[in-house]
């Protein structure tokens, strides 16, 4: 993962995790050379949109961390559901031992891994992962 602290400071709660974005900055190089060609393309929207809440300061960032270390209020085991995760395998972001977790955790899941994609560039594979979800009965 390219930036852990966030996580780390989330654990530690709100307070904790608002103190971090007071000294974090944004590390370009947690995103990939594919990533950046996406932001630049066919999801440069996806990077606007980011880019707008984050001009309005680290709460909604601070809260998706929250909820990322905080139970989610479900449980996986009990999805019965076909799931498929889609995940880059160069992600360094979410790195791809945690979509391989996911999945242990999902009796009908599927897991995708995309070697040469990151943490955006993977969505190029939306309309193929679409496709999977309309095959299903």
């Amino acid at each position: 993962m390219a930036a852990p602290g966030a996580l780390r400071a989330a654990l530690a709660g709100r307070d904790a995790r608002l103190a971090y974005a007071e000294t974090a900055e944004f590390d370009p190089e947690s995103f990939t050379p594919r990533d950046h060609e996406a932001l630049k393309g066919p999801w440069g929207a996806l990077g606007a949109d980011a880019g707008a809440g984050a001009a309005e300061g680290p709460a909604g960032e601070a809260d998706d961390d929250l909820a990322y270390v905080s139970p989610w209020g479900v449980e996986l085991r009990a999805v019965r559901s076909p799931v498929m995760l889609v995940q880059g395998g160069a992600d360094r972001v979410v790195p791809a031992p945690h979509a391989a977790a996911m999945l242990e955790r999902l009796p009908d899941g599927e897991l995708w891994i995309r070697p040469r994609e990151g943490h955006v560039s993977v969505l190029t594979a939306l309309g193929t992962t679409l496709d999977w979800a309309l095959s299903r009965p």
